[in-house]
């Protein structure tokens, strides 16, 4: 049997053989793009979904004479040593806020329940804790 040769390409037809390895070195730069976007959404999540160094659970809530609602909360924090600051709030029954408190956290046990009570311009149906901060205005801190 006879062998044959494989057909000889005409030159300068399909380009040199460095298209291939310029093709790889773009594949590896695309992937070192793409891993460090990916890391950094990934770490820009984790900040902004991560949980809270401060944080208020309602355990308890009841409707008091004179249009307003005592509300009592569980209050999880990092650094007991911090006082913090909480936010809550009643609502009608509508579902609109229909008034909200700033409730100073002192600083002292990592797990603390706190009550307080909250005065309405309506009649209040529900009470909740709109959020928690270590960041305490002026007006509320004590001197």
């Amino acid at each position: 049997m006879a062998e044959t040769a494989a057909p000889a390409l005409p030159e300068g037809r399909y380009g040199s053989g460095r298209a291939t390895t310029s093709r790889r070195w773009r594949r590896w730069v695309f992937l070192a793009v793409a891993l460090l976007v990916s890391g950094g959404i990934a770490w820009i999540a984790y900040v902004n979904l991560g949980t809270a160094p401060i944080d208020a659970e309602r355990v308890a809530f009841a409707a008091k004479p004179g249009n307003a609602m005592e509300i009592t909360l569980n209050v999880t924090r990092d650094d007991d040593n911090r006082p913090g600051v909480c936010i809550v709030r009643v609502r009608d029954k509508t579902g609109a806020e229909s008034g909200r408190k700033e409730l100073l956290i002192p600083a002292g046990a990592r797990y603390s329940r706190i009550s307080t009570t909250v005065k309405s311009i309506g009649e209040p149906v529900t009470a909740d804790v709109f959020g928690c901060s270590y960041d305490i205005p002026r007006y509320l801190s004590t001197p």
